[in-house]
């Protein structure tokens, strides 16, 4: 156990050594110019510390620090050291009282000490070289700068001496003044003296000249207007010389003295310039013939065109350093060579007579132009091609200046009031003929045609607004042609004769083939511009079908409405006649419906109205009232014979039956000159008007039973009359068209329900009844017990029950008969029976 002198004095050791310690670490270090900061301060006092490596104590005066003297030296060259020797010795405190807070951490006082020394010695290391370094460099540009000096003396002396001497030549300078304008004058002179035998023949060269361009020797006289046009660029030329440095700008007076010798140049340019247009312009009338002035033109034009080529090289420069282009320069005659070229195409085109351009000689003219612009083609492509350079592509030049003479005449004739015949014969041409190869698509113009990119003769809109004006005159035409069709077929109603046939026996009138034809017609020929055209023309169609229908539908109508008012007429007397053929011409209409619908494109059906035309539901409107009015007429024929029935007189002899019979066997007969399917759907409602007319007489009550023996009678002679109704109808049924609930075998079934002898079995017949026709009520259920005659009160409440309980609905399909059945309404007695009353 360590005694108490051994602790105090560790205690005390500890203590020395730490104030020793912390007294090394917090002496000032020397400011370093270089690096300032915590961590400069840091290397610096680390520094001091490998330095002092001898032990010091507390109360050591030579402990490290500075003399006070020093420390103010240092702050006043340094103001900010004393914060600095601050922040450094606080931050040595707190590193130290962290590092060595405890006795036992003091042995590695050593290595620290060791390690700081190590770093210190290399920082000044670094520090030196660095200062070397910048020393190197400051003496260097030093040295630099006094070489700079030196140099920048001498050339100032020498700007000094030029200054003098050029003060000194000053006088001399101005004495030459004179000699300059003498100079000048000279010039002048010269170049007037040596020009004088130019200026003398300038006159007679351009009379000469002029001479030539009349007589069309166009290569002589370029190359004497060449030579003036020469000649007065070499005056200019002299002139803008002699007018002083840097070729100043000439005077008026020099400019309009220049001008009036050579004022006949520009005449002759002219002049030239209007022979060679004529040239240009004559060329594709006159190549056959003779070719040679357009080939001289040609080369007038290149000549001219390297002219200005040349001079623009040579001249172009910057403005005021090089010679001017000479007066009228650069002419671009091959420009001008190709727009004559393009006004003489135009020339052409308006040289094809107008005189029968609107109605049927629209297509002549379109044709004339046609046979012009091929035979021109031919005349470019065979002789002037070859009198041009290969550059000029000469083919490809007519092509663009035909077609766009071309796009702007079919623009006019497309801009005026055109009928369908005239709108036709433009688009045929511009969409096939134009591009056929007949014309432009011949095999010979095939890699010109690549060449040139030539757009459309008439523009998208253009074509759709051409063809949307076709539709438009052919509805105007197709509206007022069934019209007129539809005015004739009402006119053909009223004819004292039966209908005309087919060779089927089918009743027919011209309506339909009419119609039928002129359709077909417009769609065929509009096929022949495009399809799209040809669906736009079947869309139309079928629209002024929808409304010829609609108008044929009125007038049945009105025709039945005539006939209710006196049915006796003898203008009437082929009026069903007349119906069955209505009924025959709407089925024909029909197919060619169906026809034009097959043809129009699935693509555009609708695509060119938002309501899409319907005439199917228009055509099975006129039919159903066709229909429903030859109905009508079989119940007005049956009907004298309709109050016979369930009589006495009919229940011993049947006469009405006969003469029902016979009016049935009429009709069907006539029935039979109607098309099918509507010749069935005639019959079939024929057999139903029959049957509910029978039923009918039935409900009325006329005949009611007073025994068994005249119930057998009733329920023999009805099914006597459906025997002779079958034997009428046996041909429908031979044919397959009788309906899934045959309106004939309710008969037979009315007839047991009235024979039945045994009342209590009504109930049931009567659940077989309302099974097979749900559409019976109590009504007639109970107008059938009334005819027995034999139903007690209680079996009648029973069957009432029976049919309030069952009440079917009616089946998917089937054709009510009851429904169409009024029962008369029962006649309320004013007092209780005789039975009752006794």
């Amino acid at each position: 156990m360590p005694s108490l002198h051994a602790l105090s004095s560790s205690s005390s050791f500890f203590s020395v050594s730490s104030l020793s310690f912390f007294t090394l670490l917090c002496q000032p270090c020397p400011p370093d110019p270089f690096r300032a900061g915590p961590r400069g301060n840091r290397d610096s006092w680390g520094g001091r510390a490998a330095e002092n490596s001898t032990p010091m104590s507390a109360g050591d005066p030579k402990n490290g620090r500075d003399k006070p003297e020093d420390s103010l030296q240092v702050a006043q060259i340094w103001p900010e050291v004393e914060r600095a020797e601050c922040l450094a010795r606080g931050a040595a405190l707190k590193w130290a009282s962290g590092v060595f807070c405890r006795p036992e951490h003091l042995e590695r006082l050593s290595q620290y000490r060791k390690r700081e020394s190590q770093r210190t010695a290399s920082i000044h290391t670094r520090l030196k070289s660095m200062v070397q370094s910048y020393l190197e460099g400051v003496g260097w540009g030093l040295e630099q700068l006094r070489g700079a000096r030196g140099e920048l003396k001498e050339v100032s002396q020498a700007l000094k001496r030029a200054g003098l001497e050029s003060d000194g030549n000053t006088a001399g300078v101005k004495s030459l003044e004179r000699m300059r304008e003498v100079s000048v004058s000279h010039r002048q002179l010269l170049a007037a003296v040596s020009n004088l035998p130019r200026l003398y023949s300038v006159r007679s060269m351009v009379m000469e000249t002029e001479r030539l361009v009349e007589s069309r020797r166009l290569l002589e006289a370029h190359a004497r207007l060449m030579d003036l046009e020469r000649w007065q660029d070499d005056i200019l030329w002299q002139l803008y010389g002699a007018a002083g440095p840097a070729g100043s700008a000439l005077s008026p007076e020099e400019q309009e003295l220049v001008g009036r010798y050579f004022s006949g140049v520009g005449q002759l340019v002219d002049a030239l310039g209007k022979e060679l247009w004529a040239v240009v312009s004559s060329a594709l009338a006159l190549a056959r013939q003779n070719p040679t002035p357009f080939v001289s033109a040609v080369r007038i034009v290149e000549r001219e065109e390297a002219l200005d080529r040349a001079l623009l090289e040579e001249r172009g420069g910057a403005k005021g350093l090089s010679r001017p282009l000479p007066p009228g320069r650069p002419r671009c005659w091959r420009t001008s060579f190709f727009q004559v070229l393009e006004e003489a195409v135009s020339a052409r085109f308006r040289s094809v007579s107008y005189l029968h351009t609107r109605g049927p000689g629209l297509a002549g003219h379109l044709s004339a132009l046609q046979h012009g612009i091929m035979a021109d083609l031919a005349t470019v492509r065979h002789l002037l091609e070859h009198c041009v350079p290969p550059h000029y592509q000469l083919t490809a030049a007519y092509l663009r200046a035909s077609h766009h003479c071309l796009h702007a005449h079919l623009a006019q004739v497309s801009s005026w009031d055109l009928e369908s015949g005239e709108i036709f014969a433009v688009l045929n041409w511009v969409l096939h003929t134009y591009n056929s190869p007949d014309m432009m698509g011949q095999p010979e113009l095939e890699a010109e045609m690549e060449k040139v990119e030539l757009g459309p003769l008439i523009s998208t809109e253009g074509l759709e607004q051409l063809q949307n004006k076709y539709v438009q005159s052919v509805r105007k035409s197709v509206s007022e042609w069934m019209h007129k069709a539809l005015h004739v077929e009402l006119q053909d109603w009223q004819r004292d004769q039966e209908p005309d046939t087919d060779h089927e026996g089918f009743y027919l009138t011209s309506l339909p083939t009419i119609i039928t034809q002129m359709l077909e017609d417009n769609a065929r020929v509009a096929l022949m511009i495009g399809k799209s055209l040809r669906d736009q023309m079947i869309q139309m169609g079928l629209y002024e079908m929808e409304n010829l229908l609609n108008r044929f539908r009125e007038a049945l109508v009105e025709l039945g409405k005539e006939h209710r008012r006196d049915p006796s007429k003898d203008k009437n007397k082929f009026y069903l006649h007349y119906l069955l053929a209505s009924i025959s011409n709407c089925i024909i209409l029909k197919k060619s419906t169906l026809s034009l619908q097959q043809q129009q494109s699935s693509r555009s059906a609708g695509q060119f109205s938002r309501t899409p035309p319907n005439p199917l539901a228009a055509l099975d409107r006129a039919v159903r009232r066709a229909c429903r009015l030859v109905m009508d007429q079989l119940l007005l024929a049956l009907q004298p014979h309709l109050p016979g029935l369930m009589t006495r007189p009919w229940l011993v002899q049947g006469d009405p039956t006969l003469k029902l019979c016979s009016v049935l066997e009429l009709h069907l007969e006539l029935y039979g000159h109607v098309r099918p399917p509507c010749r069935e759907r005639l019959q079939e409602e024929a057999q139903w008007q029959l049957v509910v007319e029978y039923v009918r007489a039935l409900m009325q009550k006329k005949l009611v039973c007073r025994g068994a023996e005249e119930r057998r009678q009733l329920a023999q002679q009805v099914v006597k009359d459906n025997q002779q109704f079958r034997e009428i109808l046996h041909g429908l049924e031979g044919e397959g068209s009788v309906p899934e609930v045959n309106p004939l075998a309710l008969l037979p079934v009315l007839a047991d329900f009235i024979r039945l002898k045994d009342p209590n079995m009504l109930t049931l017949e009567v659940s077989g009844l309302a099974a097979k026709y749900p559409d019976i009520s109590e009504e007639h259920v109970c107008v059938l017990l009334d005819i027995r005659g034999d139903v007690s009160r209680d079996v009648r409440g029973a069957i009432l029950d029976l049919l309030e309980q069952s009440a079917p609905p009616l089946p998917a399909g089937y054709r009510p008969i009851f429904t169409d059945i009024l029962v008369p309404p029962s006649i309320m007695a004013f007092c209780l029976t005789t039975a009752k009353c006794a």
